[in-house]
Formats: C-alpha cells, sequence, structure tokens
C-alpha cells in the first residue's frame, strides 16, 4: 500500500477551486503535474475558455435588457390582474347597491 498523500493545487483563473460539493470532481481541478503532451491541449482549452468568457462579458447587457423587459412584464401583467379586480370588484358593489334598492323597492310595493 502506497500512502502517498495527494496535495491539492489552488484552483486557476480557468478552473477555480470550489467549495460547492457538487462541482469539487477531481477532473474539475487544475492537476499537480503536467506532462509535455498535455500543454498544447492545455493552451487551446485556456484560449476558448478566455474567449467564451470574453463572449459572455459582451452578451451580459443583452442577458441584463432581457431579464429587466421580463420583469417589466410580469409587472405589468400584474398591474393589469389587479386593476381586473379592482374593477370586479367595483361592480359587485355596484350590483349589490342595485339589489338592495330593488329589494327596498318591491317592501314599499309590498307594504302599501
Amino acid at each position: 500500500m502506497s500512502t502517498r498523500k495527494t496535495r491539492r493545487v489552488p484552483g486557476t483563473i480557468d478552473r477555480p477551486l470550489t467549495h460547492d460539493p457538487k462541482h469539487r470532481d477531481s477532473e474539475n481541478q487544475a492537476p499537480m503535474t503536467t506532462s509535455l503532451t498535455e500543454l498544447p491541449a492545455r493552451a487551446s482549452d485556456a484560449m476558448a475558455s478566455t474567449q467564451n468568457r470574453n463572449l459572455e462579458m459582451q452578451l451580459m447587457p443583452e442577458a441584463l435588457a432581457r431579464a429587466h423587459m421580463q420583469q417589466r412584464l410580469r409587472e405589468a401583467e400584474e398591474q393589469r390582474r389587479s386593476q381586473r379586480l379592482l374593477a370586479a370588484r367595483r361592480l359587485q358593489r355596484r350590483a349589490e347597491r342595485a339589489s338592495l334598492r330593488a329589494r327596498r323597492a318591491l317592501a314599499m310595493a309590498v307594504m302599501q
């Protein structure tokens, strides 16, 4: 049995060290040693990661605007619902008053 201790290397910019159990896979962490055959692949991965990050940064205002518009649409829908509810309550009160007037008129007609 070999009792070789493996030391965790802190994360890099492209592969940050995380304490989240879902993302603690050893594949996601930076390896401790690199061989010469891995260097070109890792360089291209780093370049692709950098390009993806740059693209994400460029798309952030668009995503923010989309989220803002969705929020405004939800608020507008909520406002329409509340206005319909207020109108329904007004109509209900009006109908109740008309019903009371009709009852009083009927009671007055029966009394005479």
